[in-house]
């Protein structure tokens, strides 16, 4: 339903420039806020989660020194009840580390899915804002971010989550070897901080590596959705062998991409490993220096031991958490420039307009247009040839309420459209582009659009857009299943559903863009006799260079560098005017 939605945009009519405009929109929230906002979404969850991921990072620092104690107390000593007791709190130690990291992690992987999910809808929602949004992003590029960039923002609770763990198993340990030795308790609070500094140098790097890399690869999924789309197309203009270069040429950029955020990747990894062994080795070559001096016995250093060796493992962790941290930082920014774009249009507060209306352009500056003066009465038909097709596009775009940035006034029934509501501007306003979109379903249901209608109205509408020959084609009539973009169907067919459903939706006005071009000529005088007909008492726009349809039409607007320079009737334009009759007659 891309297309209704589109056409169901409502315009506006700002005066402002693009610029000024854009710097009263604020600013997409940063990653930190984004962060935040997810870490409170789930604080109580996440509260517990973080305790128990705790007691569980605590009870594994403790089976090192538990053992020590044990050696010192029991098995040197040579007391069998001591040491009987001592095995028992040692299970009982290895159940609750066990019971916390099982319990502990379930909630942070709840909290995790369950914000990825959430991430995921606000994208959706922004996707489907009748409004618009500026995004500049194509459907692949969105489709990316709410997949791929939702659920690496949410890794930033996985990235809290161990990261409490393992500082959790750095505090216990260290406060432990400060107990048994305070030298080499200093010693390893120094080797930790520079652990965590030497991450801090190389995560910006990866930040912007992984930023590059979501970006490449999201231009080229839109790449791919893009080509597939319009694969009839590309085979039947030859041009499979251009778009099969272009799609390699983005696959190269993502994959140098890929290769440099691995290249960092592994860097960080490497000075993370590197760091924790050469800080594991210096702990433990101290600690077996002074086991030897007499300043430690034999329990201490093997609890020494012990410690220096599992803190490899916080160590470690904080590295992988400093990696997750710098993707999600670079996703979030790409989510919240997305969730966070200005609207394309601004709705108004007026409810309603008279159903008589007509459709009215001022002056009207944007992309070519140049000061266009354009006036659709109620109850006739009227044709717009644009020489320039880029004349034609920025036309739709203003009717349809994605230019909000241009210069002019549009008014619906003398009303500025930028008064109205959304409602009101999508009852009274349909723009149907030329590129028709379907979506998977019946072919009732594509012409429905979610509404209820009578038989009667149903098949007025498909006899007017002369598609009542694909209803008799097959067995199912209107409940005929249709593929998703209406790719079981032939070109014409689809704009024949199309055009349907937008003179289903029975608009007070109704812009058609080409409505014609994939019917044959004869199709097309049944269409264009129709549809004069069908609207009677209405206004309808129709921006075409079809002879037939411009035959039909109550008045022609001829639109030239920007500008409505001739008006008149087909008849008396193709007579006197050669440019018109080179630009219409076939």
């Amino acid at each position: 339903m891309a297309g209704s939605r589109r056409s169901s945009q409502a315009p506006s009519t700002p005066s402002r420039p693009p610029e000024a405009e854009q710097a009263t929109q604020p600013a997409p929230r940063s990653p930190r806020t984004v962060f935040a906002q997810s870490l409170r979404r789930h604080a109580g969850r996440l509260a517990v989660g973080w305790l128990l991921l705790a007691v569980h990072q605590a009870a594994e620092a403790a089976v090192p020194i538990a053992i020590g104690v044990i050696i010192d107390r029991a098995v040197s000593a040579g007391d069998p009840t001591a040491l009987a007791w001592s095995v028992a709190s040692l299970a009982a130690l290895f159940a609750v580390l066990a019971l916390a990291w099982r319990n502990g992690a379930r909630q942070g992987v709840t909290s995790l899915e369950r914000e990825a999910h959430q991430l995921r809808v606000d994208v959706a929602r922004t996707a489907l804002d009748p409004r618009g949004r500026r995004t500049g992003l194509r459907t692949g590029e969105l489709l990316a971010v709410a997949s791929s960039d939702a659920q690496k923002t949410a890794l930033i609770i996985r990235a809290v989550s161990l990261g409490i763990g393992a500082l959790c198993a750095i505090v216990v340990s260290s406060v432990a070897l400060l107990v048994i030795d305070v030298p080499l308790g200093l010693g390893v609070l120094a080797g930790v901080t520079l652990s965590v500094l030497l991450n801090a140098r190389v995560s910006p790097r990866l930040t912007r590596h992984s930023a590059a890399l979501q970006k490449a690869t999201g231009q080229a999924t839109a790449m791919a959705a893009d080509l597939l789309g319009g694969v009839r197309t590309l085979r039947g203009i030859g041009a499979r062998s251009a778009a099969l270069e272009r799609y390699r040429e983005a696959g190269d950029a993502a994959l140098r991409a890929g290769l440099r955020a691995a290249t960092t990747t592994g860097l960080h990894q490497g000075v993370t490993v590197a760091g924790s062994g050469l800080f594991l080795a210096g702990v433990a070559g101290f600690a077996g220096w002074a086991a030897l001096t007499g300043r430690l016995t034999v329990g201490q250093l093997v609890t020494v031991t012990g410690l220096a060796q599992f803190l490899a493992e916080p160590l470690r962790t904080l590295g992988f958490c400093g990696r997750i941290a710098a993707g999600a930082r670079a996703s979030a920014r790409r989510w919240a420039g997305v969730v966070d774009a200005a609207p394309q249009v601004s709705a108004g507060t007026l409810a309603a307009v008279r159903e008589s209306a007509d459709l009215t352009l001022r002056r009207v500056r944007y992309r070519t247009l140049d000061g266009l003066d354009l006036h659709a009465a109620h109850g006739r038909l009227t044709a717009v040839v644009a020489y320039d097709p880029r004349d034609a596009d920025a036309l739709l775009a203003v009717v349809s309420g994605q230019a909000s940035a241009h210069e002019g006034e549009v008014l619906v029934a003398g009303v500025p459209a930028g008064e109205l509501t959304l409602d009101a501007m999508r009852r009274t306003v349909h723009v149907e582009q030329h590129d028709v979109a379907l979506f998977e379903g019946s072919v009732r249901e594509n012409l429905t659009a979610g509404r209820e209608h009578g038989q009667a109205p149903v098949a007025a509408a498909v006899t007017a857009a002369a598609a009542d020959d694909i209803v008799a084609l097959h067995s199912a009539g209107l409940d005929h299943q249709v593929t998703e973009r209406g790719a079981s169907l032939s070109g014409g067919q689809r704009q024949r559903i199309a055009l349907a459903r937008a003179l289903l939706a029975a608009p007070p006005v109704l812009v058609l863009h080409e409505p014609t071009t994939a019917v044959d000529a004869v199709t097309e005088e049944v269409i264009a006799h129709r549809l004069a007909d069908h609207r009677r008492g209405h206004c309808t726009v129709v921006i075409t260079s079809s002879p037939a349809l411009l035959a039909r039409a109550d008045q022609v607007v001829v639109i030239e560098d920007g500008r409505a320079t001739r008006t008149g009737t087909h008849t008396r334009l193709a007579a006197s005017d050669a440019g018109y009759r080179k630009a219409v007659l076939r």
